[in-house]
């Protein structure tokens, strides 16, 4: 028997709602390959709608209390773990993830990174009031920068979705949020919840394609844009804001290395490094896809990785075995198969390489080895379950093939010697070092990077202070 595909719809000024000119689009499971619901493809008219539903909610959003903010954040961080297994349920169908991971590793942070930021709002800070000047006094006031456009990515849909409205909401702006045209379920999902709690028009999220983000980022109304995407997408958000000179926050690529010295213990290193490069199916900015070893432990750690990956299980959502589940769409298998197939004769394929299945998007876990600093593979970020090896000789030379990219969002550094740890954190040049670790994230320290991985923080009090503009008030003293 044939399931009729769910019909998904926009939310706008606290109402779901089809586009205006009824066009729609097919959301795919990537687990099957198969239609599982309908979405909106949102047109201007939609845009307009959004835009202005979040403009008119904006001034009594903004004139409400931090107090009555954070009450309002944290009733809807009370209500996503309430209903945590429904959210898991559709992020899953998104994105193929298992469930049992989504629950451990998604839910928790979510809820603690919307609590944080409830307590944010009422953290303001900025310089004390004084006279600067004879008979005057001067004060700084921190506001919200208005309606905020924001466009979330389909590798972590319900997480980048908190990243982006948390911290606006709580600094009194008002959101248009839109999914990724192939993941936009439990951002729909969520909209219900929020919408259940904030007022009307506060929080808004509509459905479509990149003609439908590009329409958000030109729309008059946002003062904001921010995106978690691709550096092509991030150039094109950052050319389009400029035109109006709306502030422009872009969490972009990524092509993580990971230093690996003689002196580590290479099992433990091994086992860190090769869930923090498959984790998710290695489609994360941040993930340990890059690793740089030492030439003392290189062969060992190349073997031992490959049998790590070999060890690896990638398969359906309920199978709690896997550690991940499918590539998202046909397009990102295309593009994974396509730069392992692309690999130059000097490199090897110590495991996997290969599609698994002919049912949906699922590829094995892959090492590579015998790489050079130039190969497109070393420079290009991949987004899937690869994970190449490079081998250095000193310091100097890890460092250099470490900087020798153009993406800079984070890094790790695996060694027992606390000052060459210290000397390469202060060198590397990413909006992140970890040291004997990889990946985890916690909601008080700041998230972002540097050259084409975009600017902005994400996270943290750095964060917050993204979505806020400074004023300055000075007033007379004297009679």
């Amino acid at each position: 028997m044939t399931t009729e595909p769910r019909r998904l719809r926009n939310y706008i000024n606290g109402e779901f709602r089809d586009a205006a000119d009824g066009r729609t689009t097919d959301v795919v499971n990537p687990a099957t390959g198969e239609v599982y619901a309908t979405a909106p493809l949102s047109g201007p008219a939609d845009v307009d709608a959004a835009m202005e539903a979040a403009a008119a909610a904006f001034p009594a959003w903004r004139d409400t209390t931090p107090a009555e903010r954070q009450k309002v954040l944290l009733k809807i961080a009370d209500a996503f773990e309430e209903r945590a297994e429904e959210l898991i349920a559709a992020e899953s169908e998104n994105t193929g993830k298992p469930l049992g991971l989504t629950r451990t590793e998604e839910i928790p942070p979510m809820v603690d990174q919307i609590r944080f930021f409830a307590g944010a709002a009422r953290m303001l800070e900025g310089r004390s009031a004084g006279e600067y000047m004879d008979g005057l006094t001067s004060f700084v006031r921190r506001e919200p920068v208005g309606v905020c456009a924001q466009v979330a990515p389909w590798n972590y849909p319900m997480m980048m979705g908190v990243w982006k409205f948390a911290p606006a909401l709580a600094a009194g702006n008002t959101v248009v949020l839109k999914p990724s045209d192939t993941t936009p379920a439990s951002t729909v999902l969520m909209a219900e919840i929020i919408g259940s709690v904030a007022p009307a028009g506060v929080f808004n999220v509509i459905c479509g394609d990149r003609d439908t983000g590009r329409a958000m980022v030109e729309h008059p109304t946002p003062a904001m844009a921010s995106i978690t995407g691709s550096v092509r997408a991030g150039m094109e958000v950052a050319g389009a804001a400029a035109k109006d000179l709306k502030r422009v926050h872009l969490e972009l690529g990524g092509k993580a290395p990971v230093i690996v010295f003689g002196d580590v213990d290479i099992a433990k290193a091994v086992e860190g490094i090769s869930v923090a490069g498959f984790f998710n199916a290695g489609q994360d900015c941040t993930a340990a896809t890059r690793v740089l070893v030492h030439e003392s432990v290189h062969d060992d750690f190349v073997t031992a990785l490959a049998k790590a990956a070999a060890e690896t299980k990638t398969g359906a959502a309920d199978d709690e075995d896997v550690l991940y589940g499918p590539l998202n769409n046909a397009a990102q298998l295309e593009r994974v198969t396509g730069f392992v197939d692309r690999l130059p004769a000097h490199a090897k394929v110590e495991a996997g390489g290969h599609r698994v299945g002919d049912r949906g998007y699922f590829y094995a876990p892959t090492v590579v080895s015998g790489l050079r600093q130039d190969d497109e593979i070393i420079q290009n970020e991949v987004f899937g379950p690869v994970i190449t090896v490079q081998s250095f000789t000193d310091e100097a030379q890890a460092l250099a093939y470490a900087n020798g990219v153009e993406y800079a969002l984070a890094s790790s550094v695996w060694t027992k010697d606390h000052a060459r740890a210290m000397r390469l954190s202060k060198a590397l040049d990413f909006g992140c070092v970890w040291i004997n670790t990889h990946i985890p994230l916690v909601a008080e320290m700041p998230h972002g990077g540097f050259k084409k991985s975009g600017y902005g923080k994400d996270l943290s009090s750095y964060g917050f202070d993204d979505y806020t503009r400074v004023k300055h008030v000075m007033t007379a003293i004297e009679d």
